[in-house]
């Protein structure tokens, strides 16, 4: 069997889990515009605030920093300080061809634990919360990674 061929559950479990963390980074991008444009500010870019038909009555003031889009930004730098290193390591991690069961708490854990942190820095709960959800993902990264170090070097 192919080990990139959706025949086998690992590259499957693997799919998911990537497509999954993927559509909720991209997801964040749409909730950044929807939020500026709910509140009509939050914008970065001086031209931003040309009149449009979007933006019939534009002022400087919607380029100040507001909270309520910004929090969706930070949440969005989050995946995408994180993300890159799960695409890879799960890659690299299920071609060592690990157990399923093993793959599928690994990588299911993870996009469970990144979701999770989402909800928390979305409802905006303390750092606490937010960094033991991020230590669960972090955790299973550094563990896939170091089963991909050792399976390469014994190779």
């Amino acid at each position: 069997m192919d080990k990139l061929s959706f025949q086998n559950p690992l590259f499957t479990t693997y799919v998911i889990a990537a497509s999954v963390m993927i559509l909720k980074a991209v997801t964040m991008s749409w909730l950044t515009v929807v939020r500026m444009m709910q509140v009509r500010g939050g914008f970065r870019s001086p031209e931003d605030i040309k009149k449009t038909v979007l933006n019939p009555n534009p002022s400087a003031e919607q380029l100040a920093p507001n909270e309520y889009v910004d929090r969706i930004r930070r949440i969005q730098l989050n995946d995408l300080e994180n993300l890159p290193f799960f695409l890879v390591s799960g890659f690299l991690f299920i071609l060592t061809e690990p157990s399923l069961m093993l793959a599928q708490w690994l990588l299911y854990g993870y996009v469970i634990s990144r979701l999770l942190h989402f909800a928390a820095y979305f409802t905006a709960r303390t750092h606490d919360t937010r960094a033991t959800l991020w230590t669960v993902g972090s955790l299973i990264l550094i563990f896939m990674c170091c089963w991909t170090l050792l399976v390469a070097l014994w190779q």
